[in-house]
């Protein structure tokens, strides 16, 4: 069990989790590249707060999700993981991420992303 970071803080809660929340949200959080320890940790969709709000967008931030969260998939921690996307109000998008962790639970992850 690890401690359970709050995705709108980015600190700690005081409570622990089992599931996958904190691989999904340092992966999606991290620009590509710039920890130190591992540098295929991260993803881009931090190069989309430049972008303007249009449904192009929407498809790379699914992309880019995409390709972070596949080592979770490769490392056998997942069986499946899905990416879609919605447009709740103008200027953000979210990810709707479904993942299908190595013992059979459905768990769903909603990861803000700020464009233009």
């Amino acid at each position: 069990m690890d401690a359970l970071l709050d995705p709108q803080t980015g600190s700690y809660t005081g409570t622990r989790t089992n599931t996958l929340a904190n691989a999904i949200y340092l992966r999606l959080q991290t620009p590509l590249g710039s920890w130190w320890a591992d540098k295929t940790l991260g993803s881009r969709l931090h190069e989309l707060k430049r972008e303007k709000d249009k449904p192009r967008v929407a498809k790379l931030a699914q992309q880019y999700a995409g390709q972070a969260l596949q080592p979770i998939l490769d490392d056998g921690r997942a069986k499946s993981i899905t990416v879609s996307t919605s447009r709740p109000q103008s200027g953000w998008l979210v990810l709707l991420i479904e993942v299908v962790d190595a013992g059979g639970r459905v768990q769903h992850f909603q990861h803000p992303v700020r464009v233009v």
